[in-house]
């Protein structure tokens, strides 16, 4: 199963760019301090809120029931109105709600406690003990004019204060207040923004549609940390959350970056001893910039190995060809060495001039194996050439009574962002390799394309050998070698080209040899 996951999630994983990761871990790793703060923000108003519904839901049954108990209570109808049902919801919020002073002790007024409150609250009074040591409430009865009914501030007036005179004004309201002796000296109260709150809630009592008291509750909402405590479970459960994502990131850092990077460099060493290694796959949860590291990374691989492939063949045939020279300067000396007592002097000029053709042929191919190093170092410059120009003057140079040449296609075709002197490097030796071949005639033919210059050189020679075909760009390689040919002519032409990102090849003809070239665009 966790293998069809795994694949699963290969194919459909999206392309993500290092910056992308690396942006998203670190925004997601300096917002978890503000989540973890945020929800303990959250958390604690909830509590604050749930403590208020409580004290909605207690006033409210109590209310009811002191009602029922009301001297001169009539029962409502059975039948109820469309309106009958209205819930009341919270309205405390920690962040918006004032928060009050705490609350003042209450005010001796003249008068007298209503005495159907009395009789109400001798009545409620085990109710309203037993409420009291259940929900840790506190819990006041007051009469219609806001004096306290029963305990040792009776006859006392908390009219004053706003919940009572909504209260008395027949609606239900909460207070936010002050509690400054709780449990403030606690080392971990600062924790909490509700540790010295105390929620106040007055609710009038209806008899008869007709307000005749009120009931003042108050009481502390749980402390965060008691909050905490209370719901370990629950938070626990949030900070296993917070690590699983953490591990995800982790995974996803280690995919996306480190363990391709990893699988490179082991890659890279192995290269680096001269192992052949086959391309590392690249992987598909890897970040873009990765991928295009692994395509530059093979790209690089396959010129290395093409390269030392080059070399090797290169250093063969460079060993072959100065070896036939070498020997026969080496025999033609010990001869000399050995009989040049006895040989006559027709002999000795002619191990002589033996020895200077191939010292010449050395000097030739040294010369020829310097434009090729010189060719294969040479870099694009942008210099732009006009073919017009640069095919008049080669025709000029090239041209002899006994081989004629002909340049034919456009009379202004566009410039071209190869050097004059690889054109004429290039061109020029390909039309002296026609006229050596023994052709009487060349045709040069320029067509403009859509997105580069071709050239075709054409000439009525006896052509290339089918077997000659495949190897004629290799260097040493010459059909004349008798003739003094080093082979290396047109492997030199091949990187002159190609440093200008231009190409060369020999193309199918029924008579002569046919090269085509193509040219970019200045």
């Amino acid at each position: 199963m966790i293998g069809r996951a795994k694949a699963l999630a290969k194919r459909h994983w999206p392309r993500l760019g290092l910056r992308t990761i690396l942006l998203s871990t670190l925004i997601l790793v300096a917002a978890l301090p503000g989540f973890g703060a945020l929800f303990l923000r959250v958390y604690e108003n909830v509590l604050v809120r749930q403590t208020e519904s409580e004290l909605i839901a207690e006033s409210a049954a109590l209310a009811a029931a002191a009602a029922a108990g009301w001297p001169g209570f009539v029962a409502p109808p059975e039948t109820r109105a469309d309106d009958y049902y209205r819930p009341e919801t919270p309205k405390i919020d920690l962040r918006l709600s004032p928060i009050l002073a705490e609350r003042p002790p209450p005010r001796l007024v003249p008068g007298t406690i209503d005495s159907q409150a009395r009789a109400a609250a001798i009545r409620m009074k085990p109710v309203l003990a037993q409420t009291a040591a259940t929900t840790l409430a506190s819990i006041l009865l007051l009469d219609r004019s806001g004096r306290a009914v029963t305990g040792r501030l009776a006859g006392m007036s908390y009219a004053d204060l706003p919940e009572v005179a909504a209260a008395l004004d027949g609606k239900a309201s909460t207070m936010l207040r002050r509690n400054d002796a709780r449990h403030r000296s606690l080392p971990i109260a600062w924790l909490s923004r509700s540790a010295d709150l105390r929620l106040h809630h007055a609710r009038p009592i209806t008899v008869n549609g007709r307000t005749v008291g009120v009931l003042l509750l108050s009481r502390s909402p749980p402390a965060l940390y008691m909050g905490l405590y209370e719901d370990a479970g629950k938070i626990a459960f949030g900070f296993a959350f917070i690590l699983l994502i953490i591990v995800v990131l982790s995974g996803l850092l280690s995919r996306g970056i480190v363990r391709p990077i990893a699988q490179l460099g082991a890659v890279t060493r192995d290269v680096a001893r001269g192992v052949v290694v086959a391309p590392p796959k690249i992987p598909n949860t890897a970040a873009i910039e990765i991928q295009a590291l692994y395509a530059d990374f093979a790209a690089m691989a396959a010129a290395i190995e093409r390269r030392s492939r080059y070399l090797r063949d290169f250093a063969h045939a460079v060993s072959h060809e100065f070896k036939t020279p070498l020997a026969g300067i080496r025999g033609a000396v010990e001869l000399l060495q050995d009989h040049h007592a006895t040989m006559s002097e027709e002999e000795r000029r002619r191990f002589l001039a033996n020895a200077a053709v191939d010292a010449e042929r050395l000097s030739s191919l040294v010369t020829r194996l310097l434009e090729l190093a010189r060719a294969d170092m040479t870099e694009a410059n942008g210099e732009v050439s006009e073919l017009p120009i640069l095919l008049r003057r080669l025709t000029d140079a090239y041209s002899r009574p006994d081989f004629t040449i002909f340049v034919c296609g456009p009379a202004v075709p566009p410039p071209v962002a190869v050097p004059a002197a690889t054109i004429e490097a290039v061109v020029g030796g390909l039309i002296e390799n026609s006229r050596q071949a023994g052709a009487r005639y060349c045709w040069i033919h320029v067509a403009a394309k859509r997105d580069h210059i071709g050239l075709t050189l054409t000439d009525d020679g006896p052509g290339v050998a089918p077997a000659d075909r495949e190897r004629l760009f290799e260097p040493f390689f010459t059909t004349r070698r008798a003739d003094g040919g080093t082979g290396l002519g047109l492997a030199i032409a091949r990187s002159l080209l190609d440093a200008s990102g231009a190409s060369i090849r020999l193309a199918d003809s029924e008579t002569g040899a046919r090269f085509e070239l193509s040219f970019p665009l200045g």
